[in-house]
């Protein structure tokens, strides 16, 4: 198991090493993060790592949470730099829907039902971030997502109980990266900085 460690701390690492140039991004103004996307997705990403937690993730599930801990860092940013803090009614439906999850888990005694509706509910938090990386691709860092597609492989390698309630949070991310890193590919070609 000692090799999962290992690929655990990588996995942190290249945490670290997306997160730090994306949040000097942020103090630069370059990148302006949509602050209820991090907020969604700072709490639906604490709540997963607690329900792989719970199903004996072990150092797979390492990662995830010290990515809950920055994302958190980062909804405050994008608040405190004033980023993007336009907040619609469909935002709010996913705050409250990502709280909700906690009674769901405990009526079930199931973190699966939790990672599911978490799951769920992270990748809707990245309709607004779509929307603005598509209408400005310059405002996201390609770098941050092709570092987390390779960080979300190792999180599933490093797993040491490999079931639908730890794998399902990497796997959906990894294909979210993936598609990020195509629009906004693809949109920096269209639109001119």
């Amino acid at each position: 198991m000692f090799y999962k460690e290992i690929l655990s701390l990588i996995a942190i690492a290249i945490t670290l090493a997306a997160f730090i140039p994306y949040i000097r991004e942020i103090f630069r103004g370059s990148v302006k993060p949509h602050i209820f996307s991090w907020v969604i997705w700072g709490a639906t990403t604490l709540l997963i790592f607690l329900a792989q937690l719970e199903d004996n993730g072990g150092a797979g599930t390492w990662p995830i949470g010290v990515s809950a801990t920055i994302t958190i860092f980062i909804a405050y940013l994008a608040y405190t730099k004033r980023a993007d803090v336009t907040i619609t009614r469909t935002d709010w439906l996913f705050f409250v829907a990502a709280l909700l999850s906690l009674p769901l888990w405990y009526w079930t005694s199931d973190p699966l039902w939790a990672v599911v509706l978490l799951t769920t509910i992270d990748v809707a938090g990245f309709g607004p971030t779509v929307r603005k990386a598509y209408q400005f691709p310059y405002s996201e860092s390609l770098l941050f997502f092709a570092l987390f597609t390779l960080r979300n492989v190792l999180v599933m390698l490093a797993l040491e109980n490999l079931s639908v309630t730890t794998l399902l949070f990497p796997a959906v991310m990894l294909v979210i990266c993936l598609f990020m890193i195509t629009m906004i590919a693809y949109r920096r070609r269209v639109v001119v900085a």
